[in-house]
């Protein structure tokens, strides 16, 4: 077996005359947290889908532990765990119901379930719970018992395809605990968010976008791409008519809205700063807050995704 837990080669997969995934070419390694990114409709699901070996790619290849979904889709489910935004669970069922089917499903030999039954309980909070219907459990707990479920064969990669959709802040946090604690015992996790704050918790992430991977790096390489532009938080009076002023300004790279205020690229620090002073006063609007900041992964995704706009427009 070679250094990759999964890989992609020019990976296409179409619906009629729509391309879901454009070509996408991917490595993982072992034991590591990727993250895949993107607006709804961008790929990821239908990529992931097929990594687990639930869709067969159009063309192009995909391997997960040197085994090609196209050929052996049944051995690729057999040797990973897979957890969907829906969390996979049977709501008429209780927590160890749960916990006993998932574990026939994914064969966890006889002698191994009672041991594994106790880990996810344990490791779901859920040990004295066991009972409980499913159904009646927080998204936090019922988040937690979906991804027991999915690693009761303690398998080598995990897909998480959005596990933390509608999860209150603190209920994700939890989770991603949960998350390296496996990576730092070798497990590759393969997992698509919505989530900034999520993002940074990957060792390595990949942007995708109307089918494609756009951009691809650990996130201290994706912050950095924005190095040659100085990035700016601004806060006005009135936001939306600082937009429209600034938008085909001389040396203002980009605008875009974060929160209440903008955060506006600039070509040189401070001429740009002044420029944009003299704009504003001019048009009698009051600068609240001016000053250079640090560009998040935000900043770095919605600068890409504006790139891509540019060149089909």
């Amino acid at each position: 077996m070679n250094g990759w837990a999964v890989e992609t080669d020019e990976l296409v997969k179409t619906f009629g005359s729509f391309v879901a995934v454009d070509h996408v070419s991917l490595r993982v390694k072992k034991g590591e947290i990727f993250g895949f990114l993107g607006p709804n409709g961008a790929g990821k699901s239908t990529t992931i889908r097929m990594l687990c070996g639930l869709l067969t790619p159009t063309s192009g290849r995909a391997l997960v532990r040197d085994l090609d979904v196209a050929v052996e889709p049944e051995q690729v489910r057999s040797t990973i765990g897979y957890m969907s935004q829906k969390f996979s669970l049977y709501d008429d069922l209780t927590v160890e119901q749960n916990i006993d089917f998932f574990a026939g499903l994914y064969g966890v030999p006889r002698k191994l379930r009672e041991e594994r039954k106790q880990y996810v309980l344990e490791m779901a909070n859920l040990a004295d719970r066991r009972e409980t219907m499913t159904a009646t459990l927080a998204g936090g707990l019922k988040q937690r018992l979906a991804l027991g479920c999915a690693i009761l064969h303690d398998p080598p990669v995990l897909f998480l395809d959005e596990p933390t959709s509608g999860v209150d802040p603190i209920a994700r946090s939890a989770f991603w605990d949960l998350i390296r604690d496996m990576a730092r015992t070798e497990h590759t996790i393969f997992v698509s968010t919505h989530y900034m704050d999520e993002a940074e918790y990957c060792h390595r992430l990949a942007l995708m976008y109307r089918g494609r991977v756009i951009a691809l790096g650990a996130p201290a390489e994706l912050r950095a791409g924005l190095s040659t532009h100085t990035l700016v938080q601004l806060d006005t009076s009135a936001p939306l008519e600082t937009m429209r002023a600034l938008e085909h300004a001389p040396g203002i790279l980009d605008v875009a809205v974060f929160g209440g205020g903008l955060h506006v690229s600039i070509s040189e620090l401070n001429s740009g700063m002044e420029a944009i002073r003299s704009l504003l006063a001019a048009q009698h609007i009051e600068i609240r807050r001016f000053e250079k900041i640090q560009p998040s992964l935000e900043d770095v995704f919605v600068s890409l995704i504006e790139a891509e706009e540019k060149k089909t427009a």
